[in-house]
């Protein structure tokens, strides 16, 4: 799998390619098909398909102030683009010059110029140019006069339509078994290990602590995991996501503990999946009280992972 950006161009051998043209952050079931569809024409007209996304989202480009909202960051969704079949992930840095990028500009220099696509296909919700003045139907009669085949597919539907915004809603709810409906899989976070006060290991239960950056947060709680290593190896484990409030001062942390590892994992680069939702944050009078509850809460963990 290849990252591009339009400033590092586009490779020969990826010129006529079919472009999945959206911002697909959490690469959920609607996404999915979307991307699904490009590499169908794909394989059929025998061309490369690029997934095409935008960082920072443009809801952050042009909503400074507005809280943390990311399912996925670059680095995930290109795992997920490659394990899809997609040959590249193209990049584009949303920033002034693309905002205020007319829809017929867009289409006639940056897909059909510089990317030098044969065909585009996007969600059937897809807006794009200045303003958003661009939709599908003007994507298809832009595309035509440039030599690019747009395409936009039905709207995956569970009751109502599948959206990254369901997902948040269900992510802030706890509702971990509809958040992993919706995208097929695990929400998972991802970062770099952090050194903490060591308070996990002298409680027995040593933890790889991750800040939750620009991730959306899911609802403050105790929480059955997935924790996949960088060399691909994965362990189940329980995590407290909160600002543990039996403890002073209050610190926002993903902190996970492995079921069966025994190793350093300081400054690596690890990503946890949750599971399943266990219970509310809690604040102990005795540490004693809080150990107890720990081992509930494990015992809870390996249950709902179906591990002994």
């Amino acid at each position: 799998m290849q990252r591009l950006t339009l400033e590092g161009g586009i490779p020969a051998d990826l010129k006529g390619s079919i472009v999945a043209l959206g911002n697909f952050d959490g690469f959920h079931l609607g996404h999915q098909a979307v991307v699904g569809r490009a590499i169908q024409r794909g394989f059929h007209e025998r061309r490369p398909v690029i997934v095409a996304t935008f960082d920072p989202h443009p809801v952050a480009f042009f909503k400074r102030d507005a809280p943390p909202f990311r399912l996925t960051t670059l680095d995930q969704r290109e795992r997920l683009f490659a394990h899809a079949g997609a040959d590249a992930m193209l990049v584009f840095c949303f920033d002034k010059a693309l905002a205020i990028t007319s829809a017929e500009d867009f289409v006639a220099d940056t897909l059909a110029k510089q990317i030098g696509a044969a065909g585009v296909v996007t969600g059937d919700d897809f807006t794009f140019g200045r303003a958003r003045k661009g939709d599908v139907a003007a994507l298809k009669t832009l595309g035509e006069q440039h030599g690019v085949a747009a395409e936009a597919v039905a709207p995956v539907l569970e009751g109502t339509r599948i959206s990254s915004g369901r997902i948040r809603e269900a992510l802030v709810e706890g509702d971990i078994a509809t958040a992993t409906h919706l995208l097929s899989r695990d929400f998972a976070i991802e970062g770099i290990v952090q050194r903490g006060d060591r308070r996990g290991r002298e409680l027995g239960y040593p933890t790889a602590n991750l800040t939750l950056g620009d991730y959306q947060r899911p609802k403050y709680g105790i929480y059955a995991v997935r924790v996949t290593l960088e060399d691909g190896s994965e362990y189940p484990g329980v995590a407290n996501l909160g600002v543990r409030p039996t403890f002073e001062p209050p610190e926002e942390l993903l902190e996970a503990h492995l079921f069966g590892f025994d190793g350093d994992l300081y400054g690596r680069k690890i990503e946890i999946a949750l599971h399943a939702f266990i219970r509310e944050e809690q604040k102990f009078d005795r540490v004693e009280a809080l150990v107890s509850r720990m081992k509930e809460d494990e015992a809870k963990a390996r249950k709902l992972l179906a591990i002994e």
